[in-house]
């Protein structure tokens, strides 16, 4: 009876620790975050929920965006969105080039959104007008 016992509790346990590891590979920030480290183009955001803020990664640099609710031809949608930087010196060779490919990529999940650049990224993109 005690052996059958441990079996039910080694299996328990081992089905606990696959169930973890599961959810572990499966988070969306870690894959933002190796996605960082690889310096790759990543975005994490909900689509549906416009009150949480999205983030983004591209050459090693962490962004995020607030997104802002307002109204279009005929219905809601996002039309404003902020972008900053976590760490202004992850800017360190970025290109206005690729600061127009973040652009794009946003406007692709949201075409009614007007982008704003927070500083010190405005200040290269002013600079190019």
């Amino acid at each position: 009876m005690l052996v059958i016992s441990f079996r039910i509790l080694l299996i328990i346990a081992i089905a606990l620790l696959i169930y973890t590891l599961v959810q572990y590979l499966r988070k969306p920030e870690r894959k933002l975050k190796l996605a960082q480290k690889n310096k790759q183009f990543y975005i994490l955001d909900e689509e549906q929920n416009d009150k949480k803020n999205f983030q983004l990664t591209y050459m090693g640099c962490l962004f995020e965006g607030e997104k802002y609710l307002g109204t279009t031809d005929n219905k809601f949608e996002v039309v404003d969105i902020h972008v900053t930087v976590k760490d202004p010196h992850q800017l360190q060779g970025l290109s206005r080039e690729d600061l127009y490919f973040i652009e794009e990529e946003i406007i692709f999940h949201y075409p009614y959104a007007a982008i704003t650049w927070k500083h010190p990224i405005n200040k290269v993109l002013q600079s190019s007008k």
